[in-house]
């Protein structure tokens, strides 16, 4: 059985020259909290635990699905309905829409791609980055590969599945499109995020006039506006606090449609329920008119809410997200549409408030004020999809530094955003205020949750041949039936693009305009940093002390390369002839994985010989996992730095894995590395370090006596006592390209987000009085 140094050993030998190492060996383990972070691990989810997040999923994801039925026919029929063929025609769409899309596509099939528990865009393209080589920032490093959270399948050579990564691979515009469609579907998740509460609010407020009718359109808008910024205000108490109050509304709410539902196919017309023949589809859309196609933009407002509902899998378990919907949302939503159809067969000219019409008399109070709270809740779900999404893009370059907060401790992905739930609050007032017609509202709503589903069905595709090397002809099969649904209410949607369907559209852009800016910038400084890195030949050669007095300490350089000496180091010596004892070179990256083990989290590194005590330390996250304030990331740095010198010491036979040629192939260099690996690699006269060479010298006498990790730890810990410094680099990019529309992104557009957003000290929560700042500017 190996002991813990031995076990560690073998994972070393596994690795090479960067190694994980565990730094919380002695950290009690919560089972608990493991079992809840584990997410994707379906078996270890108790029967009623699975039952009781299914239920609490209810005031979170199905909000904005369920509350559909207060809109959906007067969107469909804004002037009222002809004859019944069109209400029939109408409902058959409806039921078929709600089984084709959110039922089959997503609760079956889409939901099983999720990565881990993570749901959205950035979850799929996390999956199609590990099986295929398409990130824009290359910033990958082969151990990254082994981490037990990098799972990916291997594909045979002569499979259609390689066949596609290699073209994907060898062509640059097509990770390009790639990245492109993926931050389109973001973009118009965040325009949907703002259009939910408006259109939601707006249709059950509404319903007040029916009993009031004196009651005027500005009140309406008023008392809407005032419900929105309380719920935006409630945010910060986060999804689990708040999906227990709002799941008991949900469940009410489903319980009353379907109930009303079934009350009006009774009491009116029973002969609604033939729309569940295809046939009266073909009837509806034989008739080839105008407004019978563009009604399938009122129609599709049926299915909105299934996007949300894949955003916001993060906070729950894809088995209590599909009981949820298979036992109650999708009956319920199936007897509340057939019941307004059925009372609509009898009173045609009633479809602008076709469900408030449709309630008994004795029940409209009770329902309007559940309408009210439902209309709220449909609201959350999209915001809490917005926050996710939000939360991946940044983790993936793609969107500027902003807070975000952790709300639950169970839930890693339970977070709130403060910046951006006050910008969507504002935006959504605007739009409410601004557009009191909820048909143009309605149009907008419909266009932005076609725009995502479509991104979805595409990256789908990808995600069948590449991750589940599914035949080509089942992922044509999924394609065709999808973008034939999808195509087709877009085309109906986009002939409104002059009544309300332009406002997804301007939303989205001004969102999309920044986070393309923000990830080209950060390609182009990734690049800038690459390209100018220092090479070890010009670092060995100013000697042991680096050529410069290195006083007592421990100097933390943080840098975006995981490899090379970043060109920071230079600017730094260059200008100040002074370093400290110890060198760390910290690099904080954020892989496409959804989270990185505590023990797999660091990878330390000698640079040099001993005799520099310089090394690399690359910190790794995944885009689930977040640096939080209650974190002490320098304490858990250090751990990994004095376990990586005991075993480096284990180790000496290892050999360099980035295989510096200046350093590597000089046989000189490399013996006089090796007769320095023992004492005189702890010779601190050389480094300059006065006191601390005379309390070692003084306390412990002869250095070769002693091991020599136990000298060099107490180097270390003599050099954090005497304090440690973090050095960030501050630069700034300019473009000397002559084309105008470079210069606005880079030199305007870049530097006013990086001058809004969040600085990497605040990140990283570095005291202020411990940093220091090195300016530079990157010409692209």
């Amino acid at each position: 059985m190996l002991t813990t140094n031995e076990a560690y050993g073998s994972n070393l030998k596994k690795k090479g020259s960067m190694w994980a190492l565990d730094q919380n060996l002695d950290e009690p383990i919560d089972d608990d909290a493991v079992r809840i972070r584990n997410i994707s691990k379906e078996k270890k989810f108790s029967a009623l635990l699975i039952l009781r997040l299914a239920y609490q999923s209810l005031g979170v994801v199905y909000g904005d699905l369920g509350t559909s039925p207060l809109y959906v026919f007067y969107n469909t029929f804004p002037h009222g309905a002809k004859d019944q063929e069109d209400v029939i025609g109408a409902l058959s769409l409806i039921i078929y829409s709600l089984t084709l899309v959110p039922l089959i596509k997503y609760v079956f099939i889409v939901l099983r791609a999720n990565d881990n528990g993570q749901g959205g865009t950035f979850a799929l393209y996390s999956l199609l980055c590990r099986h295929a080589n398409i990130k824009i920032i290359p910033n990958l490093h082969r151990t990254d590969e082994e981490l037990t959270t990098y799972s990916r399948a291997t594909i045979h050579e002569k499979s259609f599945a390689a066949k596609t990564k290699r073209w994907i691979e060898a062509h640059q515009y097509a990770k390009d499109t790639i990245l492109i469609l993926v931050l389109i579907g973001t973009c118009m998740m965040i325009g949907d995020g703002i259009l939910t509460p408006t259109i939601s609010v707006l249709s059950a407020v509404g319903g007040i006039k029916l009993t009031i009718p004196d009651v005027k359109n500005e009140v309406v808008v008023l008392v809407s506006v005032a419900i929105i910024v309380g719920l935006f205000s409630l945010q910060h108490y986060g999804t689990d606090r708040v999906g227990w109050l709002f799941a008991p509304i949900v469940l009410l709410w489903l319980l009353l449609i379907g109930a009303i539902g079934i009350y009006n196919i009774l009491n009116y017309d029973r002969s609604v329920l033939r729309a569940f023949s295809p046939v009266y589809i073909y009837r509806y859309l034989k008739r080839g008119r105008r407004e019978d196609w563009t009604s399938l933009g009122g129609i599709m407002l049926s299915i909105t809410g299934t996007e949300a509902l894949f955003a916001d899998l993060a906070h729950f378990p894809v088995s209590s997200v599909q009981i949820a919907f298979t036992v109650l949302v999708f009956p319920c939503l199936l007897l509340a549409y057939s019941g307004q159809a059925a009372y609509l067969l009898n009173n045609l000219d009633h479809t602008q408030d076709a469900f408030y019409r449709s309630i008994p008399d004795k029940m409209y109070w009770p329902v309007f004020v559940v309408a009210t709270g439902a209309a709220v809740v449909a609201s959350q779900a999209t915001i809490s999809a917005t926050s996710s999404i939000i939360k991946q893009a940044r983790a993936h370059g793609c969107f500027p530094r902003v807070k975000i907060v952790h709300t639950s401790k169970k839930f890693l992905g339970q977070i709130y955003i403060p910046d951006i739930n006050w910008i969507l609050m504002v935006l959504c007032i605007t739009v409410t205020a601004g557009f009191e017609n909820q048909s143009q509202i309605g149009n907008a709503y419909g266009t932005a949750v076609l725009f995502v589903m479509l991104v979805t069905t595409f990256l789908m595709i990808l995600i069948m041949i590449l991750v589940w090397h599914c035949h080509w002809i089942l992922a044509i099969i999924f394609a065709g039936v999808s973008l034939l649904v999808e195509l087709s209410y877009c085309s109906a949607v986009l002939f409104k693009v002059d009544q309300g369907s332009w406002i997804p559209f301007l939303i989205a852009g001004a969102f999309f305009i920044v986070m393309y800016v923000w990830h080209y910038g950060k390609l182009k400084r990734y690049e800038f940093e690459m390209h100018s890195k220092v090479s070890m030949a010009w670092v060995l050669g100013l000697g042991p002390s680096l050529g410069l007095v290195r006083v007592p300490g421990v100097g933390l350089v943080y840098t975006q390369l995981s490899r090379g000496v970043p060109h920071i180091f230079s600017h730094f010596i260059t200008n100040l002839p002074a370093i400290h004892s110890v060198v760390i070179f910290v690099c904080v990256k954020y892989l496409p994985v959804y989270t990185v083990p505590e023990e797999e989290r660091f990878l330390v590194k000698r640079i040099g010989p001993k005799s520099l005590h310089m090394f690399r330390c690359v910190a790794r996250y995944g885009y689930k996992d977040l640096h939080r304030r209650d974190d002490d990331f320098e304490n858990k740095l250090f751990e990994s730095l004095f376990l990586f010198v005991k075993l480096d010491c284990m180790m000496e036979g290892c050999s360099d894995s980035e295989n510096y040629s200046s350093y590597e192939q000089t046989p000189a260099e490399s013996n006089n590395n090796n007769e320095n690996t023992h004492s005189s690699n702890m010779d601190l006269s050389v480094m300059s370090v006065d006191s601390l060479e005379s309390d070692r010298s003084e306390s412990h006498g002869n250095i070769a006596s002693r091991p020599p990790e136990v000298d060099e730890l107490e180097f270390l810990n003599k050099c954090r006592d005497a304090g440690v410094v973090h050095i960030l680099g501050n630069t700034v990019v300019r473009t000397r390209d002559s084309r105008f529309f470079k210069k606005i992104a880079i030199n305007f557009i870049y530097a006013f987000l990086r001058k809004i957003c969040r600085e990497n000290s605040v990140l990283f929560n570095i005291p202020h009085e411990s940093l220091l700042t090195v300016g530079q500017i990157c010409y692209i």
